[in-house]
């Protein structure tokens, strides 16, 4: 079943008011219900081609890996499972060819990249994120962040050196503690949870966390809930108007309808990438 008509998207990025040039990358799989983005990190262009290999390959793996499902006649009591395997899967491969990448090509040496994606089936959507990159989700006019930063300040709120509230005026929110490409493996954070119509997810790279605040972020999904493009401009044009010390992404999905699966879709994929 395609999503194309169950879920509204808008992808937006921009290079900010500093930065030379955009590292980060977006793509989405609209017939899938899939969205990936990236926040690229390394010398000279290199975050640029991480964050490229990270969407691509996202993408492209998890289209294959449905497409084999749907062949192979799955068993439906096992679909929700395999989206999430699917989809961590896939960010493993992008790993490590990122890393290979790096280590291969002396441009792209000490390249790496944030990542989040979002799978939806079955009226259900499966998280995954690596680095500081965020999910949030909007339900009921309430912002909650659905993801956790891999970052050294989001140890330090854990571990109860800070308070959000001290964290969130920090300017050390940049150490990332987890990416893609550093190392041959990575640990990707899955999660699933429900979804209702309504729902509206942003994901975005921390060129709009690091500059907007999320009652700021709140106040501009609630006032621009019914346009979605007017909703993403603005989210760029404040982080831009706070400063805009780096390339920011977003990317918007709105709930329309639910989407219930049919049987045969996702299945039988485990081990897929191995």
């Amino acid at each position: 079943m395609s999503l194309r008509d169950k879920i509204r998207t808008v992808q937006l990025s921009d290079v900010g008011r500093v930065r030379e040039h955009n590292e980060d990358a977006i793509g989405s799989n609209p017939e899938l219900g899939l969205l990936v983005l990236a926040d690229g990190m390394g010398g000279y262009n290199a975050g640029e081609v991480a964050s490229g290999i990270a969407v691509r390959t996202t993408l492209d793996l998890v289209a294959s890996a449905c497409l084999h499902a749907e062949r192979t006649a799955p068993d439906p009591h096992t679909q929700l499972m395999h989206q999430s395997i699917i989809l961590r899967d896939a960010i493993a491969r992008a790993n490590k060819i990122i890393h290979q990448t790096a280590h291969s090509q002396r441009r792209c040496e000490g390249m790496g990249t944030t990542i989040v994606a979002l799978l939806f089936h079955d009226n259900r959507v499966s998280v995954a994120h690596v680095g500081d990159s965020r999910i949030y989700r909007m339900r009921g006019g309430r912002l909650e962040q659905i993801t956790l930063d891999h970052s050294l300040l989001q140890e330090l709120v854990d571990r109860g050196y800070y308070s959000p509230s001290e964290a969130a005026r920090s300017t050390n929110r940049n150490y990332v503690t987890r990416a893609l490409g550093v190392e041959a493996t990575v640990e990707v954070d899955v999660r699933e949870e429900e979804v209702r119509p309504g729902d509206v997810y942003l994901m975005c790279s921390d060129g709009l966390s690091d500059m907007v605040d999320n009652e700021d972020i709140q106040l501009t999904i609630s006032t621009f809930n019914a346009n979605l493009d007017v909703a993403g401009q603005q989210l760029i044009k404040l982080s831009n108007d706070h400063g805009g010390k780096d390339n920011v992404s977003v990317i918007l999905a709105q709930v329309l309808e639910a989407f219930p699966a049919r049987s045969g879709l996702f299945t039988r994929v485990k081990g897929i990438f191995r």
